[in-house]
């Protein structure tokens, strides 16, 4: 029985190798739960897209499935067959915020219902300000915000979403009342922040660094453990004091719960190889992001961390949805 026993695990591992080798054998459809174009997030999904085509031999095909915060494409992943051929582009918004504020609306539960691949990078967000606000540092913002409760506010693209509830977070460490004003998309709070209809934001390093550059807003602080090459004399939140105030975005790839070990293994191995290359790294910097991989246990941990981290912030602040 014994020896049956080892000749069945034996036959086991040789056929996952050889899966492992096949796969795939057609094209793979990637999707994406936002607008082309709108965000790194995309930007960043399809440079790995065209790398993984180049070293599977097989297309990876964009389905953008934008609406709902990201829960609606990241939903229709997780109800797809679990056999690596429907694959997910996720970031912290559709699947660590999303479920929690949505609750049975997400239509699914990205602990239970979807598969960690890796987390490929992270985008560090930023606090920045209006250049007629009279605050050059995250203390002289409190403190003006404090003389006028109130009075201060703030953009972000969508009620819920990251850039809303790092400003949430920042209200709960802080004490500060600021008003949130909601827009859109990002491009349109951006429009009206330069314009000084509102006085602050946070958000997306990289969508903000070029203004930030040519003077048309200030950055008060990054709200990560270490500054960003992409702006390096802006001083983290926890230099300015603020160590609580930590947001960034995350993005990975995800697969259908149920997915066989060894497509997860033979995608992290090419994403790996992929995000370690001196050509991947240097992509990620240009977008002002930051290369960090993590294996599907690392990341599904991170996912984990995340879900608990923003939905203790949602039920503080009793942020509903639109």
């Amino acid at each position: 029985m014994l020896k049956a026993a080892i000749c069945g695990l034996m036959m086991g591992a040789a056929f996952n190798m050889a899966a492992a080798q096949s796969y795939p054998v057609k094209p793979i459809r990637l999707i994406f739960p936002l607008n082309p174009g709108s965000s790194s997030n995309d930007i960043l999904g399809r440079a790995l897209a065209q790398r993984l085509t180049d070293a599977l031999g097989q297309s990876f095909v964009a389905d953008y499935r934008p609406g709902a915060a990201g829960a609606l494409g990241a939903a229709v992943a997780a109800k797809s067959a679990p056999d690596g051929y429907t694959l997910l582009v996720g970031y912290t918004s559709s699947i660590m915020i999303s479920p929690t504020l949505l609750g049975g609306g997400a239509g699914f539960n990205p602990v239970t219902d979807l598969a960690p691949i890796a987390r490929i990078a992270v985008v560090p967000y930023i606090a920045v300000v209006h250049p007629s606000v009279p605050a050059t540092d995250l203390a002289a913002l409190v403190a003006l915000a404090k003389q006028r409760p109130g009075q201060l506010n703030f953009a972000s693209a969508g009620t819920g979403g990251l850039p809303h509830l790092a400003a949430e977070l920042f209200k709960l460490n802080t004490g500060v009342n600021i008003v949130h004003v909601p827009y859109r998309s990002a491009a349109t709070a951006h429009t009206d922040l330069l314009g000084g209809h509102v006085q602050m934001e946070f958000t997306g390093i990289s969508g903000v660094a070029p203004s930030v550059k040519v003077g048309r807003l200030r950055a008060l602080a990054v709200t990560t453990a270490r500054r960003s090459a992409l702006l390096p004399d802006v001083v983290t939140a926890g230099e300015a004091g603020f160590p609580a105030l930590e947001v960034s975005s995350s993005l990975g790839l995800l697969a259908p719960a149920n997915t066989p070990p060894y497509v997860v293994r033979r995608l992290y191995d090419e994403i790996a190889t992929i995000v370690n290359s001196a050509d991947m790294k240097n992509f990620i910097l240009r977008q002002g992001a930051e290369p960090a991989l993590m294996d599907p246990a690392g990341f599904g941990a991170h996912i984990k961390d995340e879900i608990s981290k923003w939905a203790r912030v949602i039920k503080a602040t009793g942020v509903k949805p639109e």
